[in-house]
């Protein structure tokens, strides 16, 4: 599992791509490579990304409810390792009442929510 994260420079907001590496039998998503990026779309469609989808969800509402941190954007995403095309999850947090940029804070906390994730899901 590859974690990417990346703070906007004049935005209080954060991605985070969580890369699926191996099969999640959990979620039926055995098959987690594909030669071109169009192949990844039904693994994105699947049921069980959407339950994955799901519970990550639930994961990040449980651990932004104590944070100043929202959801902006939570989907699937076809993420590039190498030459080979992986199903991945692409959210976008933002910190509630900053104006211009995340605070230092705020950052190390989109990275330890990015860890709990992939500890949470079993995603490595």
């Amino acid at each position: 599992m590859s974690i990417k994260i990346t703070h906007d420079a004049g935005a209080p907001t954060a991605s985070v791509e969580l890369m699926i590496t191996s099969p999640l039998a959990d979620y039926d998503l055995l098959d987690v490579e594909a030669p071109v990026p169009r192949d990844v779309d039904p693994m994105l469609a699947s049921q069980g990304f959407k339950d994955l989808l799901d519970e990550t969800r639930a994961v990040l509402d449980g651990r932004l409810a104590e944070d100043n941190l929202e959801i902006v954007q939570l989907t699937g995403a076809i993420c590039h390792d190498n030459h080979i095309h992986r199903p991945g999850i692409w959210l976008v947090l933002r910190e509630r009442g900053a104006s211009s940029k995340m605070s230092p804070a705020a950052q190390q906390r989109v990275v330890a929510i990015a860890e709990i994730l992939r500890a949470n899901l079993n995603l490595s």
